[in-house]
């Protein structure tokens, strides 16, 4: 399966999405959240991206608190993973750790520094992002 990078421009609210080739899934194996790396990983040269959030190949979310790439099972009362609590209440759920692994499916991430492309150039627009989908069909 294919490692995928989102990002995302807080400036416009625009999220799109691109795939990580296998040479360049090395560069980023050992990443955590909050670190930085280059857009020229997905073909953005002289953007920088924030890693935000991962999730793996089943779709477990990732926790910045749980070190490492392992799977554990944590006692969670808000934030990624949880959903619908009443307060006070917590639930015990399967996480992933804050580290890119092998087993990391999709990095979510906010662009930090901008480079020479325009937004028009990076975020594709709706139809035709609809009209490419009918098309691979």
């Amino acid at each position: 399966m294919v490692m995928k990078i989102v990002f995302s421009d807080k400036k416009n609210g625009k999220t799109a999405q691109a795939e990580v080739a296998k040479e360049q899934e090395q560069m980023l194996m050992g990443k955590k959240i909050g670190e930085t790396i280059e857009g020229a990983v997905i073909g953005l040269d002289g953007f920088k991206l924030q890693i935000t959030g991962l999730s793996d190949m089943m779709g477990s979310p990732s926790r910045k608190e749980i070190e490492g790439s392992r799977k554990a099972y944590a006692l969670l009362g808000s934030g990624p993973g949880v959903t619908g609590l009443k307060k006070g209440m917590r639930v015990r759920k399967l996480v992933r750790g804050n580290v890119v692994s092998s087993d990391t499916g999709q990095i979510n991430t906010i662009i930090t520094e901008y480079g020479a492309k325009s937004a028009d150039e990076i975020f594709p627009k709706k139809a035709e992002a609809k009209a490419e989908a009918a098309e691979g069909k």
